[in-house]
């Protein structure tokens, strides 16, 4: 301290009534498990989520993991005869902004919907239109926690193995490095020796 000055910090003042307190979290956890179970018991024996496409985490270092996504996109729902005003009254998400960029992730939504809709049980909202075997199969169905169809993880971990002698011998970073440059300097070579061969042609005339 300058000149010695004694420290009186005045940051004490009325302190305790801007402390948060957390004390009601264990109570809100009680309160959100009983309201979830409330729910799953409301709409039972209809699943407890309704059914999500698989997609992929975005930038290169999270692509490799296939996940749950907001919603189906109107052209998977349209592949799989499914319209989007019915998808919503029979437990399938839709995601109007979601555009589908790969024949493959398409593909896989659209088995996943038509999978969903071939286990479905839809009863007619009128009593006499339903089927005796529809009402059988609705009171023994069995309520599902969570996604009715889960995402399975595409990538396989590989088992633990020795490391050959190729292996220790390469290197990855020059390996890389070096496709990186003959990628970059590619036009660059192309045009060289196009020139070196119109050089060639112009000096034998």
């Amino acid at each position: 301290m300058q000149n010695k000055q004694l420290p009186n910090v005045h940051l004490r003042k009325e302190w305790d009534l801007r402390v948060r307190t957390w004390f009601n979290q264990p109570g809100r956890k009680l309160r959100r498990r009983r309201a979830r179970v409330a729910k799953a018991a409301k709409i039972a024996p209809r699943p407890t989520e309704l059914l999500r496409p698989a997609v992929r985490c975005p930038t290169v270092k999270y692509n490799r993991k296939v996940r749950v996504g907001r919603g189906f996109t109107l052209e998977e729902l349209k592949a799989a005869g499914i319209s989007a005003k019915y998808a919503a009254t029979i437990g399938i998400a839709v995601d109007y902004r979601r555009r589908n960029r790969s024949e493959e992730a398409l593909a896989r939504n659209v088995e996943r919907l038509k999978a969903y809709h071939a286990k479905l049980i839809v009863l007619p909202l009128s009593a006499k239109k339903r089927s005796a075997a529809d009402v059988e199969a609705y009171k023994n169905a069995v309520q599902i926690s969570g996604q009715p169809i889960p995402v399975a993880a595409e990538t396989e971990t590989e088992a633990p193995r020795a490391i050959t002698a190729e292996e220790k011998k390469s290197n990855a970073y020059i390996t890389l490095r070096k496709t990186r440059g003959d990628f970059r300097s590619a036009g660059y070579i192309e045009k060289r020796k196009l020139t070196l061969k119109q050089a060639k042609e112009n000096a034998k005339k």
